[in-house]
């Protein structure tokens, strides 16, 4: 009776050198986890949908195989609303290994546009995103790590401006300009309508619209009208990325 007190006392006391070497090693392991983000990131259009490509990188150099690892963005607005959520799963990363993969985040424009995330067309902010990292060490421990930051968003719309209307007979010239500060092109058809002051449309017209990424767009475009009298004139824009429109611009 005493010995197999003595062997299951060894035991328990084995067990527990186990457990701390292996809680030990594992805190170890855990400082020896590299991630970097220090790559350029780039950036892709595709049906409405704009794709921030984060390119990164994680070195294992810890004694225990990482699996399920996880990162989740979720983008905010400066009033918290949802912009978008994205993750990337790296399913394995052995012991002594780096694995380079690259998280996208993506930004619908075409939802933005339909919901009261549209202001973010036409003014520059700060975007909020809580970025978390999940992983799991020999399968067993499991680690979190949450962290936050802002980045800078640039409206595609920003400055949009009516310049004063010059009239020549039954045609008006109407001024357009704006200001492309997205990291994206804008690229499509702007159209525009001519109100007159019983709220009727007196005429309307169109013209291609090439704004590149950090640039400024100004065109005149020429419409035939029935009514001098211009109250406002109303732009509908189609291009490449998004659809938006009427906005509303007062004459005078």
């Amino acid at each position: 009776m005493k010995q197999a007190i003595r062997a299951l006392g060894w035991t328990i006391y084995i067990l527990w050198l186990v457990l701390i070497v292996f809680t030990v090693t594992a805190v170890y392991s855990a400082f020896q986890l590299g991630i970097d983000f220090s790559q350029e990131p780039r950036t892709s259009t595709s049906g409405g949908t704009i794709t921030l490509l984060l390119p990164f990188s994680v070195d294992n150099k810890g004694l225990y195989d990482i699996s399920d690892l996880n990162i989740t963005t979720i983008v905010k607005e400066t009033n918290r609303a949802p912009i978008s959520e994205s993750s990337t799963v790296v399913p394995f990363i052995p012991s002594g290994s780096k694995v380079n993969a690259t998280h996208n985040i993506s930004i619908s424009l075409e939802n933005m546009a339909s919901t009261s995330l549209s202001r973010l067309l036409f003014y520059d902010t700060n975007l909020n995103v809580d970025m978390t990292l999940a992983l799991s060490y020999a399968r067993v421990i499991p680690l979190k790590i949450a962290t936050n930051f802002t980045m800078p968003w640039g409206a595609p719309l920003s400055n949009l401006t009516i310049g004063n209307l010059r009239f020549t007979g039954s045609r008006i010239a109407v001024p357009i300009s704006l200001e492309n500060h997205s990291f994206f092109n804008v690229t499509g058809t702007m159209r525009l309508e001519l109100i007159n002051n019983l709220n009727q449309l007196v005429g309307s017209g169109s013209t291609e619209i090439n704004a590149p990424s950090q640039s400024v767009y100004s065109k005149d475009v020429e419409v035939t009208v029935s009514d001098l009298n211009i109250k406002e004139v109303r732009l509908y824009f189609d291009t490449s990325v998004f659809s938006y429109g009427p906005v509303v611009m007062p004459v005078g």
